[in-house]
């Protein structure tokens, strides 16, 4: 996105962040490999005993090689600890995550960044509007499917290559900067469906790469957060992410957890005083003993002022779930 009752632990990482590192003085051409600088982002807080969410570590990222480095909305991450992030400007950024023999997240390895491109295979990057690209989501076959807010689109690009084509989306009037935010996979609803989510009014709907979307929930409210990413839980139910921000107040960031119909079953609240990047990506993998890593990445809104957050939280079921 371009700048424009549960529990709740606040982690005011902005105060205890690393200052930002050196960026480049003016834009430089993106290439397939970059170096990126991993400062670590410190617990500010200890969490409460009744919390069934654990920081996990975090890094403020950058990069020495290239201005383009900016604005990612969503990230998908493997078992194996693949990644990979889209970004507002059109760019596909793909890496490792690297964890620490605890499992705790130290750094990102194997960096690349490289240029989307259209159905007629010219690249987004730099095409405004029509680079915005906004959620992601991982076929089992490698292809990846990316929606973008400012054309209203969704584009699923071949895992071998080649020009992207178009799939079915919603048959909604979105607004130019409260689109479709929010895009994963539906494997519960069959092997070609996904989940779109409207960002201002949080309202699904499931869709077939076969043709047609149909509306489902809505995603529960959390004051005035408007949805910015989603994923399935291993065990099924859902995984949102909601967030809001006041000039006043901040970032307020809300992990939701949910039942298969959307229906709230736990709740975890960042607050980030006096900050305007926006966590607006989230990752969900099995763990041992039923936990589930969750990880998020923020949009840094193309400042230097701002940060490039990737952060993991171990998240455990209530008993009996």
């Amino acid at each position: 996105m371009r700048p424009a009752a549960g529990l709740a632990l606040a982690l005011a990482l902005a105060g205890c962040a690393p200052q930002n590192a050196q960026l480049p003085h003016g834009p430089i051409a993106a290439g397939p490999g970059i170096r990126v600088t991993a400062l670590a982002v410190p617990e500010s807080s200890a969490p409460v005993a009744a919390s069934r969410f654990a920081y996990a570590g975090g890094l403020v990222l950058t990069s020495p090689d290239t201005s383009r480095l900016h604005g990612l909305s969503d990230l998908d991450v493997q078992s194996d600890g693949r990644v990979t992030m889209v970004s507002d400007d059109g760019d596909l950024v793909k890496g490792r995550i690297v964890l620490d023999a605890a499992g705790r997240l130290t750094g990102v390895a194997e960096m690349t960044l490289t240029p989307l491109i259209d159905v007629d295979s010219r690249a987004l990057s730099g095409r405004k509007a029509e680079a915005d690209s906004e959620g992601l989501a991982r076929w089992a076959n490698g292809d990846l499917m990316i929606s973008f807010e400012g054309r209203n689109d969704i584009l699923l690009y071949p895992a071998g290559g080649g020009p992207p084509r178009k799939v079915p989306r919603p048959d909604s009037d979105f607004p130019v900067n409260d689109g479709m935010e929010a895009l994963t996979l539906a494997p519960a609803s069959g092997a070609d469906a996904y989940l779109v989510g409207r960002e201002d009014t949080r309202q699904t709907w499931t869709c077939r790469l076969a043709g047609g979307c149909v509306p489902g929930f809505v995603v529960p409210a959390q004051g005035a957060g408007k949805l910015v990413s989603a994923r399935p839980m291993p065990a099924g139910g859902w995984v949102f992410l909601l967030r809001d921000y006041q000039p006043l107040v901040g970032n307020t960031i809300w992990i939701v957890i949910t039942d298969a119909a959307g229906r709230t079953l736990d709740l975890h609240v960042i607050k980030r005083p006096d900050t305007v990047d926006n966590l607006e990506g989230v990752a969900a993998l099995p763990q041992k003993g039923g936990k589930v890593r969750l990880y998020l990445i923020s949009d840094d809104n193309f400042s230097a002022g701002q940060q490039t957050l990737l952060l993991a939280f171990d998240w455990t079921p209530p008993r009996g779930k």
